[in-house]
């Protein structure tokens, strides 16, 4: 697991990194992560404990504990990723752990949602592409360069067309999924809106008159 947590912010066009395959369908929330760790006041220490209770029998053996999978970025998952309840720790806590993309046959709608806002692209292929991936990926070290512009993925022995929704595409492009950084860079419009609006004046005055009667 990485040790320094860095939070993707504005456009983002390219992802590249080593994959860590999942292999399965219907892996839901809980089992990203357990519903005990939803009582953490911030999402800081999630990324140690996801797929927990898929990781402690295992003894070592899940592939987020093997050596050959840490510093991964991009996870290969089945289909229907991410169902179950509409956590927002799940995203999170993969995240922290260090993944920045995910490639999978389908995902559930709210997770995949959840992705989109916190900056993490969730593409899709047929089946038939992602037990190729996984099945290259048990046998040896997979490293992938994701384009965005061009909606694909390629390595030295790979070159994949991915589908994405052109309207998330279109976001990650331009940095719209980042609604943080977007208020930031228009910063002055925010400032002339507040002072424009009628309201904000008034409690102005009012809480500057407070103490002077």
């Amino acid at each position: 697991m990485k040790s320094r947590f860095s939070p993707p912010i504005g456009k983002i066009s390219q992802i590249n990194g080593k994959c860590i395959s999942l292999i399965g369908d219907d892996i839901d929330t809980d089992r990203i992560i357990p519903a005990r760790f939803l009582k953490c006041i911030n999402f800081d220490s999630l990324g140690k404990s996801v797929f927990e209770d898929d990781r402690e029998p295992l003894k070592g053996n899940h592939p987020f504990d093997l050596k050959e999978n840490q510093g991964a970025s991009i996870l290969i998952v089945n289909s229907n990723f991410g169902c179950g309840s509409s956590r927002e720790h799940a995203p999170q806590a993969l995240m922290r752990w260090g993944i920045k993309a995910i490639i999978g046959e389908s995902f559930a709608e709210i997770f995949y949602s959840n992705c989109i806002a916190i900056g993490i692209p969730c593409f899709t292929l047929t089946k038939k592409s992602i037990q190729n991936i996984q099945k290259l990926n048990q046998n040896k070290y997979l490293f992938l360069d994701i384009d965005l512009n061009s909606s694909s993925a390629k390595s030295k022995d790979l070159n994949f067309e991915l589908e994405i929704k052109e309207s998330t595409r279109k976001m990650f492009l331009s940095g719209e999924w980042d609604a943080t950084a977007t208020l930031l860079e228009n910063i002055s419009l925010v400032e002339r809106k507040f002072e424009e609006l009628p309201y904000t004046k008034f409690s102005y005055d009012l809480s500057s008159s407070v103490g002077k009667n």
